[in-house]
């Protein structure tokens, strides 16, 4: 396990004009639980309110902020002791580009919907005992960008700085093992996307993390172990910052952590076995060619290989190409269920 305490600081690329823009599942996927739930966004006249993560007043909010920016592709509403946010887990920018220890995993959508949400406490409370991120919190997500996108621990599931050991694209995130995609830093360059007055994330115990700046653009000081403080309003809130713990150092709010993830949150489900690292390599390019079909490529001694794979509700076909130029498909159920033989060279039916 490496020490925490020897970190560096890491820059953040901003996103170009041409992003890569992903399936928008969720206008429909989303509406029955916001229909379900828009109640508890009305006060008792029916008249809706609006506010902001630093809101003060007795009045309700309808939305976290920061999300709007994002409502295209994230749907937001409350039950009144929770934000319920859904998303496919995708973000709009490339993905997995400038990762040189890649584990061979690809991002796939997740169903991050209905009972499968993820929740987010809309009243945060200081816990008496606040959870580190440097001895615990190894597994599953600690905190989600205002993109949809979870944010894991600053250290991999071994305990080592996942940026620091070359794990991450540039913008910070990569697939893990069940093929779904997550941040281990803050997503600065949201910062660009929501301005500096919102949140670029939400820890999971609902403080929110913002940018490197205070919401009123005044630098930032006096951060806690768990890279947050108070506001002069007296909230509680976090911040991303360049060098480790990047994020939220832990949970200082009130949450269940069981076998060392916060409980409940979204079920991720492999839909194969877990590869494993590809020495030497190094992840070149990712695109989208058309909704729902990628390419992923990469360098390895000098070569070219490509994974291209399709996703569906119901199953992902992968087409791998690699660097000496054999070809083999492999297709697996969703639900689990891989039909085909890894390294077969066999066409396997869809």
């Amino acid at each position: 396990m490496s020490d925490p305490r020897e970190h560096h600081e890491h820059g953040y690329i901003r996103l170009p004009a041409h992003m890569v823009t992903r399936r928008r599942l969720l206008r429909a996927g989303a509406a029955g639980l916001g229909a379900v739930l828009l109640g508890a966004c009305s006060d008792s006249s029916g008249n809706r309110s609006t506010g902001t993560a630093e809101q003060t007043s007795g009045a309700p909010l309808t939305t976290l902020s920061g999300f709007e920016e994002f409502a295209d592709t994230v749907k937001v509403v409350t039950d009144g002791e929770f934000w319920l946010v859904e998303s496919n887990g995708l973000p709009t920018h490339d993905m997995m580009v400038g990762i040189t220890s890649w584990q061979q995993q690809v991002p796939v959508s997740q169903p991050y919907t209905g009972t499968n949400a993820w929740r987010i406490p809309s009243a945060p409370a200081p816990a008496d005992e606040p959870v580190s991120g440097r001895t615990a919190l190894y597994r599953g997500a600690i905190a989600l960008a205002v993109n949809g996108v979870p944010i894991f621990n600053a250290l991999n599931n071994r305990g080592d700085d996942a940026y620091l050991a070359g794990e991450l694209d540039k913008w910070g995130g990569h697939a893990g093992r069940g093929d779904d995609y997550h941040y281990h830093i803050a997503p600065l360059h949201l910062q660009d996307s929501v301005g500096r007055k919102h949140p670029i994330a939400y820890a999971l115990d609902g403080y929110p993390l913002y940018g490197e700046t205070e919401p009123d653009g005044s630098t930032v000081t006096g951060l806690d172990e768990f890279n947050g403080h108070e506001s002069p309003g007296g909230t509680y809130h976090y911040h991303g910052t360049r060098t480790y713990p990047y994020i939220n150092g832990g949970l200082r709010g009130v949450v269940s952590v069981v076998d060392d993830q916060v409980d409940p949150q979204p079920v991720t489900t492999a839909f194969r076995p877990a590869r494993t690292p590809l020495a030497g390599a190094t992840v070149t390019g990712f695109t989208s060619p058309e909704p729902g079909s990628y390419r992923l490529e990469y360098s390895l001694g000098g070569a070219t290989g490509e994974v291209a794979y399709t996703v569906t509700s119901s199953s992902v076909r992968f087409t791998f190409t690699d660097p000496q130029g054999t070809v083999t498909t492999e297709t697996y159920a969703r639900e689990g269920t891989r039909t085909g033989t890894p390294g077969s060279s066999t066409a396997v039916e869809s």
